[in-house]
């Protein structure tokens, strides 16, 4: 079905179920990113159903692409929402900014699971001897008391 809406030509009008379904995302999230105004809408059927067209498809695998880039949803409303505004920044420029921040907040996570590693090797050679013995016991466990 095409219709046309202010000129504008509209193809197949589809329900938030059918938009699920097509991209794989979950009605709930789909209903999340459109009160956010993520996603564009047609307005609501007869029966109070959220009408989409293929337009919504396009919104919906951006925000994806921008969330498997580390963006929150925060963010990317602020790109959208300064999009939809013209802010007067180009809309690249304050992406860049965006990815750059998702970068440090990804580098300080791996930093941080690095240190974790190096303290499990820490701990595994500080206690060899206990780890090797398959019953490890934690120091002023009274239970090990008869261990030493």
């Amino acid at each position: 079905m095409v219709a046309s809406i202010n000129g504008r030509q509209r193809t197949h009008r589809m329900t938030v179920g059918e938009l699920s379904r097509r991209t794989g995302v979950p009605v709930k999230t789909l209903r999340e990113y459109t009160d956010l105004g993520l996603i564009y809408t047609l307005g609501r059927s007869a029966s109070n159903y959220r009408l989409f067209d293929t337009d919504a498809l396009w919104c919906v695998h951006w925000v994806g692409e921008l969330r498997s880039l580390g963006l929150t949803v925060a963010e990317i409303r602020e790109l959208t929402t300064a999009w939809q505004g013209g802010d007067g920044q180009p809309t690249g420029r304050r992406l860049a900014q965006l990815l750059d921040r998702s970068r440090t907040r990804l580098e300080q996570r791996i930093a941080a699971q690095q240190q974790m590693l190096h303290r499990i090797e820490e701990f595994k050679s500080e206690h060899q001897a206990d780890l090797a013995e398959g019953d490890f016991c934690w120091a002023g466990d009274p239970r090990c008391a008869s261990r030493t």
